[in-house]
């Protein structure tokens, strides 16, 4: 029982310094919510606080320079989707802001950072390893369907159950490892997908009852976010693992080389 208690508290450790940065954006949000400043639109003092927040991590190399890179990536991905979701529709950020480009506030694009953040912590500071990991003719064009179909979706069928099947055939045997002092445990890769997903969109009801963001059904009341979202969770998550699975798996062949 001490060692289950020493690992578990191990875990919960490593895992709570790789939400530094999504956690500091929360905080962010908040203090948006009931810090006012003369002259400074809300969405821009949430730039301007998650621009300070990245700059500390990096500085403070709780962040390095390569994880920084990834981050960046997901700044463009994500900024990407908000433009195309946000002229759909499907939310809106309906506050006045200087940094706001076509209804889309840039500090949107730190939302799928965090994500990315989270992923690269965790893998530096648990030290990840994949078993049985598709090679990256597979991975590549499966993650870019993923992404793909949240934009196709609009105008075509939505296929995101139908890649959730393909999901568990082309990952069915991938197991994920991670360390903890000296102990070595494994669990089954779309598991891991499943549970970031869900605690993501415990995330988004937070960030939405502090106004991050709004959904059409949130205009006039905040109400939780429906459940069906941790689905999309589910499927971006896969995106930006599969990213930084590539990039991982390309240093590690220049390392070697």
């Amino acid at each position: 029982m001490r060692l289950f208690i020493k690992l578990l508290s191990l875990f919960i450790y490593h895992e709570a310094m790789s939400c530094l940065f999504p956690v500091g954006i929360f905080i962010t949000l908040a203090l948006s919510k009931f810090i006012s400043i003369p002259g400074v639109p809300r969405y821009d003092f949430i730039l301007a606080g998650c621009l300070l927040l990245q700059v500390f991590m990096y500085l403070s190399k709780l962040e390095t320079k390569d994880e920084l890179k990834v981050i960046c990536v997901f700044h463009v991905i994500g900024i990407a989707l908000e433009l195309f979701k946000v002229h759909m529709g499907s939310w809106s950020y309906p506050e006045h802001g200087f940094s706001k480009f076509w209804g889309v506030p840039l500090y949107s694009g730190f939302m799928y950072a965090s994500v990315a953040s989270f992923i690269c912590q965790s893998w530096r500071r648990l030290s990840l390893s994949l078993n049985a990991y598709p090679p990256k003719w597979i991975t590549i064009p499966f993650g870019a369907c993923i992404y793909l179909n949240f934009f196709t979706h609009h105008f075509i069928y939505d296929v995101r159950y139908l890649l959730i099947l393909l999901l568990c055939l082309l990952f069915y045997r991938v197991k994920i490892t991670f360390q903890l002092s000296r102990f070595e445990f494994a669990m089954p890769l779309p598991l891991s997908f499943l549970c970031i997903g869900f605690f993501i969109w415990i995330a988004e009801n937070i960030a939405t009852y502090f106004g991050a963001w709004r959904y059409p059904n949130q205009d006039h009341l905040w109400h939780i976010v429906h459940p069906s979202k941790i689905v999309a969770w589910f499927l971006l998550v896969i995106v930006s693992f599969v990213i930084v699975a590539e990039l991982k798996r390309l240093k590690t062949k220049k390392t070697v080389s």
